[in-house]
């Protein structure tokens, strides 16, 4: 029943979920043609990406897509809190792990001797990739469907401010081979929400804002409906935030070419 699939590809593999690319990719359905008949002024377009079904509802005047976009995801749930972990160089924290399509482990960067906002990107995404490779090593993932998805994607720095708040809260996500999100991260935000409901900060349709130490770049996100997700409590949450063009490519694979499976620089 989904209007297209997707596969999120990055550097070290694949991603579970990606927020923003679900943004990007439901106003190209709709520029695209992939849905028939849009309606004004919102349509959904319903995607499969490999943590399952989620839906994108996107701005249409007639002719194109606009922005914010918006999306429900998976339910999200709070998969450990307050979970004490040893990482190499930095002693003992606390960390907790959200699932928001995929799973995070979330600590403010506090904890770590770093401020968020004000570190060198270089030593953030060294302490966030300690405590990735510490996680997995101590503690065991599972999700309710497919231990194909039970796999720990990154770590997300925070300034701490976890409680309600009007003001934005800023985060850094390093995830897969040492990669940093340009964005708040979709999933991310969706696994932080989850979180932050599972520990009553806040409320159902309570909508927070996230930034990008990185970018600047803002998402907002809410839960709006308590469900189950196999054994776990869980939350859907929506995450509304912006999606641009930046380019159409083509790519094309040759036989003779000896390089057609790709190939690293690092």
């Amino acid at each position: 029943g989904a209007h297209l699939a997707a596969l999120f590809l990055h550097g070290a593999g694949y991603s579970a979920m990606c927020g923003h690319a679900v943004l990007a990719l439901g106003r190209f359905a709709l520029d695209y043609g992939l849905v028939a008949a849009p309606s004004r002024p919102e349509t959904a377009v319903r995607l499969r990406c490999p943590c399952g079904p989620v839906t994108a509802f996107v701005p249409w005047d007639g002719r194109c897509s606009g922005n914010p976009v918006r999306f429900h995801s998976v339910p999200a749930f709070a998969a450990a809190t307050d979970l004490a972990v040893d990482v190499p160089g930095h002693g003992k924290v606390v960390v907790d792990i959200g699932y928001g399509g995929t799973f995070y482990a979330f600590l403010s960067a506090e904890q770590l001797g770093l401020d968020v906002c004000s570190s060198k990107n270089r030593d953030l995404v060294s302490a966030a990739s300690a405590v990735t490779e510490a996680v997995k090593k101590q503690f065991k993932l599972h999700h309710p469907e497919s231990e194909d998805l039970a796999f720990l994607y990154g770590t997300i720095l925070t300034d701490g401010k976890d409680a309600f708040s009007e003001e934005p809260t800023t985060n850094i996500c390093v995830f897969a081979d040492e990669q940093v999100d340009r964005s708040p991260t979709g999933s991310g935000v969706t696994a932080r929400i989850a979180l932050q409901y599972h520990k009553g900060l806040i409320q159902l349709n309570q909508t927070r804002t996230f930034r990008s130490s990185t970018t600047g770049s803002l998402f907002t996100g809410k839960a709006v409906q308590a469900t189950k997700f196999g054994k776990y409590n869980a939350v859907v949450v929506e995450v509304s935030g912006e999606a641009f063009y930046t380019g159409t490519a083509t790519f094309t694979v040759e036989e003779e070419d000896p390089l057609k499976y790709g190939f690293f620089f690092k």
